[in-house]
């Protein structure tokens, strides 16, 4: 629902990540502001825009994921950049094979 609160809950019972849902198209387009709520230089950046886009491709759908904040050299960019590609992939492998990558079924380790 727009304007609608979401969260990510850290296994701790910390909130590492929240925002608003901006768009909701079901089944095209999700976007989101997302804001981080653990790492003081990331939270001090405020609130990106996350967007989820779906289209038909041929007998497949692609899953376009666009992250962005107004702001150069962005510590949280940089973080959501390495962390994206390997999500992706682990939901490719989810979808194909029925299970995901071992690698993202848990919390990063020291965060």
């Amino acid at each position: 629902k727009v304007g609608a609160d979401w969260k990510i809950m850290i296994p701790d019972g910390r909130i590492g990540d929240s925002g608003k849902i901006l768009i909701f198209d079901p089944p095209r387009r999700l976007s989101m502001t997302w804001q981080n709520e653990f790492v003081p230089d990331m939270k001090a950046e405020g609130h990106s825009t996350c967007t989820y886009d779906l289209e038909p491709a041929g007998t497949a759908v692609k899953l376009t994921v666009t992250h962005e904040i107004d702001k150069p050299d962005s510590k949280l960019i940089g973080g959501v950049s390495q962390g994206w590609p390997h999500l992706l992939a682990s939901l490719k492998s989810l979808l194909e094979t029925g299970e995901s990558l071992v690698e993202s079924r848990n919390w990063p380790e020291g965060v």
